[in-house]
């Protein structure tokens, strides 16, 4: 009987840029729902995962993709590479979490959230004030407090350049990104590393996400999480279906469960920004005031120009990236 099971039971290779600390409670709680389909994650950070799906366009390795940046799976679907599919309730979600198109190519999850990451302690060392503002990082008492991460490699970095280029304008915004660069140590390729670093005392301030700063936090590091005052880059994760999958029913029964109130409780755990509306509690350590600093995206618009972006970031800034 236990040698029937076993065969019945369908694999889905899941891509993900999930923290891999959440991965296993993901599949537990679908688990519980589908105990016949087994998850086999395939994680990395979202530029090296969109990076990957695009290399095996021609040839899908990916049944489904699990939490990457909205911004990714636009680039994915604007080259056919997704399965347009309305998963059973996806009415119920807040509209901005969905994709245009009828039937939509992706749901969204969450919102994560550009924040700085301040340790009070490595910052009182250096008498470093506390930064208000994203300008306020340009001042030379940060010289060489500062870590972010590499665009080209992790989708929070991607987030804060095509952010500060709509706030500021294409022009202000390599001009805002020059005035960074002098004061960067390192770029990293992960985009939850610089708030890490930061709550391990390796640097005083680091560019990452609010969700990472309140998880470093609730563990008892010393840090504040800020959001500067000229608002805030964010992304959805989002789920999808690759097109050319064999496995295709398993696979809608993975989207479905994603949407679902229930999922969307789990997303809450680590993000105070959901899908489904009424779910969200307040999440210990974030930052007051994060709707109020989100700024009005324009997905469309990265998503278009996020090959052009990379390009010109790379050209400028990569002598600093940290070796992979």
């Amino acid at each position: 009987m236990g040698i029937g099971a076993a065969q019945a039971a369908t694999e889905l290779t899941v891509y993900t840029a999930v923290e891999a600390e959440d991965l296993k409670f993901y599949a537990r709680e679908f688990n519980k729902v589908h105990p016949d389909i087994k998850i086999k994650w395939v994680r990395d950070s979202t530029g090296i995962v969109t990076a990957t799906l695009m290399a095996e366009k021609d040839n899908p390795q990916a049944d489904v993709v699990w939490g990457l940046a909205a911004t990714s799976l636009m680039l994915l679907k604007a080259e056919g590479m997704t399965e347009p599919y309305a998963p059973k309730g996806v009415d119920k979600l807040d509209k901005k979490f969905v994709d245009s198109a009828n039937p939509p190519h992706w749901t969204g999850m969450d919102a994560w959230i550009a924040s700085v990451c301040y340790n009070t302690v490595e910052a009182g060392k250096k008498n470093l004030p506390v930064p208000k503002s994203w300008k306020d990082l340009t001042k030379p008492v940060y010289q060489g407090s500062v870590v972010m991460p590499n665009p080209n490699s992790s989708g929070t970095g991607f987030l804060d350049v095509s952010s500060w280029l709509q706030m500021f304008g294409e022009d202000g915004g390599w001009k805002y990104m020059d005035g960074l660069h002098k004061n960067i140590a390192w770029y990293t390729h992960s985009g939850s590393k610089p708030c890490k670093q930061a709550a391990a005392g390796e640097i005083p301030i680091g560019v990452s996400f609010a969700f990472r700063g309140a998880k470093s936090k609730a563990k008892g590091a010393p840090l504040e999480i800020i959001l500067p005052s000229e608002g805030v880059g964010w992304d959805m994760e989002a789920t999808a279906i690759v097109k050319g999958t064999k496995n295709l029913d398993a696979a809608k029964k993975l989207v479905d469960f994603s949407i679902t109130k229930e999922a969307n409780v789990m997303y809450n755990k680590g993000y105070a920004v959901v899908a489904y509306p009424g779910v969200a509690k307040p999440v210990e350590h974030f930052p007051e005031g994060i709707l109020d600093a989100m700024i009005d995206n324009k997905f469309e618009w990265a998503a278009t120009n996020r090959k052009r972006i990379l390009a010109e970031w790379q050209k400028r800034y990569d002598s600093k990236s940290e070796a992979k």
